[in-house]
């Protein structure tokens, strides 16, 4: 899974970089017209990532980097992102695991 997430992040740092270049040089029409709709569509979609996911990127210990590589790699970072049912497992384990210390001692 790891790789698949590592080929499709390096596959997106690919697209963004093709749609720059065509930002700062257009190529041919009617392909820099349609690099450039391709380009906001997804923006878009990575911006109702986003919206959708907000409260599980907000969970992670670094919120706004974890903001910004999903503006830039999308589901492919989502999905690399623990699940919140995992986040709330690990943060219940220790307040369970002091009680029972303060019980020994």
């Amino acid at each position: 899974m790891k790789t698949f997430l590592t080929l499709g992040k390096v596959l997106t740092a690919l697209f963004w970089g093709v749609v720059l270049a065509n930002l700062l040089q257009p190529f041919a029409q009617p392909f820099a017209l349609l690099l450039n709709g391709a380009g906001a569509f997804i923006l878009l979609i990575h911006g109702l990532e986003l919206w959708f996911f907000d409260k599980r990127i907000a969970a992670c210990s670094k919120p706004t980097q974890e903001r910004v590589q999903v503006m830039l790699f999308g589901v492919f970072q989502l999905l690399g992102l623990p699940t919140a049912q995992a986040t709330v497992a690990a943060e219940a384990e220790p307040e369970q695991a002091l009680p029972m210390e303060a019980g020994n001692a």
